[in-house]
């Protein structure tokens, strides 16, 4: 049997680990991420409008909401680009207002300002504002959101002239149906969580309120099966979170967690969201929602809350680490998980008889530790890969699979000498 000489060899091995690096990072950046994994559904509504600043007759406005639901949850209308009769002599806001008819919850009426309008156009672009639909079904059943047939269900003004008022009536009668997850127990003050936000090098922390919906699954999961609970948060006004004073680079990503307790070896779960580029002093904008994933190895009731925030490039970097304060005051969940076969242990490999060379030089692999929030935020049995370890898994299993390349070149050549 030909040797090839060390330096054939080595070149080989190299564009092997290359091309086994780059199919394991095309298909990690081919699975979804935990942030594209929560479903929403949309409810449009045809509305004819008289009267008011705006010339629209007809509009056509998209309803967006989670299909699955516990505590509360936000419905976000889309208002389209909009024509106003005159031209306003002064930069303004559309104001909205609206109503829902709500199955199984209950819809705080719709009064927020949203898109802007420029002085001297009379041509407003398309806008987006939220309403709060508050969950009073139980734990698997359903609410039913559709719009109210009221006259005027729809106004739209000017925030600078609220007298007039352009009203919208829908005769739509359809509708959209969330599911109830595993609910919240509500057995502290509430479900806004104050944060001290540590930013970058500032010695001074930020105090910062968010008002925090954690979805829990709509049944129970099985030991050993990967789950997600829902994460969507809100600011308190006047509570929001400032980017530091080196402003917060495109390619940022939201980290949030929760804690998990009652069940041994189940400590937390922890999700990934994609962040905007925001300059320094400007307010961070959370995305709308996020799925924390979590896997657990043992069946039985467990109590959830929300727990730490981390932002940053990578979950190992935060630059901005949010920790609760007054954890023991918040709104608590309640996860059940059920016994299953999904963790079934993996059979023991069977030794092989033939005797295997020594090699002279020892590689071993070492793990570097993760960046871990504080309060019940550790990863353990929360997630194996954690956010964005696929990439870092598929990489692992490249460099095992070259490494492992390497000792069969190693056995080779040591089988041909005399």
């Amino acid at each position: 049997m030909r040797q090839l000489p060390a330096s054939t060899v080595w070149r080989r091995l190299v564009r092997h680990m290359s091309a086994l690096w780059l199919v394991g990072a095309v298909i990690a950046l081919c699975l979804p991420s935990p942030a594209q994994a929560m479903a929403e559904k949309t409810l449009t509504l045809a509305y004819t409008c008289t009267g008011g600043p705006f010339s629209d007759t007809s509009l056509s406005v998209p309803l967006t909401m989670p299909d699955t639901a516990t505590g509360t949850f936000d419905v976000k209308w889309r208002i389209p680009a909009l024509t106003l009769r005159t031209a306003p002599t002064t930069t303004t806001q559309v104001h909205v207002a609206g109503k829902l008819m709500v199955t199984g919850g209950t819809h705080t009426d719709l009064s927020k300002t949203g898109a802007s309008v420029t002085s001297g156009s009379a041509s407003v672009l398309a806008g987006q504002v939220t309403s709060t639909v508050s969950v009073t079904a139980t734990t698997g059943g359903e609410v039913t959101v559709q719009g109210s047939t009221e006259q005027g269900s729809l106004k739209l003004s000017l925030a600078s002239a609220p007298s007039e008022v352009t009203s919208c009536t829908t005769t739509s009668t359809t509708s959209v149906v969330i599911t109830v997850g595993q609910g919240g127990t509500g057995t502290g003050s509430g479900d806004v969580v104050t944060y001290s936000c540590k930013t970058g090098t500032e010695a001074t922390p930020q105090t910062v309120k968010v008002k925090v919906t954690l979805t829990m699954p709509t049944s129970a999961p099985k030991t050993g099966e990967q789950f997600s609970i829902g994460w969507s948060g809100t600011y308190e006004t006047g509570f929001e979170l400032e980017a530091p004073s080196t402003g917060l680079p495109a390619g940022s990503k939201l980290y949030p967690y929760a804690s998990i307790s009652g069940i041994t070896q189940l400590t937390s779960a922890t999700g990934v969201g994609e962040l905007a580029a925001v300059t320094a002093g400007a307010p961070i904008t959370l995305p709308t929602s996020v799925d924390m994933k979590t896997t657990s190895k043992n069946s039985g009731s467990a109590t959830v809350k929300p727990a730490a925030i981390n932002i940053g490039t990578s979950p190992t970097a935060p630059v901005i680490e949010c920790e609760v304060q007054s954890d023991t005051s918040l709104k608590t969940y309640t996860l059940t998980i059920g016994a299953g076969s999904g963790s079934s242990p993996s059979p023991t490999p069977t030794k092989s008889k033939s005797p295997t060379p020594k090699s002279s030089t020892k590689t071993s692999f070492k793990s570097e530790p993760s960046a871990t929030p504080k309060a019940g935020a550790d990863t353990g049995a929360g997630g194996d890969a954690g956010p964005d370890g696929r990439l870092f898994v598929l990489t692992g299993s490249a460099l095992i699979a070259a490494a492992g390349a390497g000792g069969l070149l190693m056995r080779r050549r040591s089988a041909t000498k005399p």
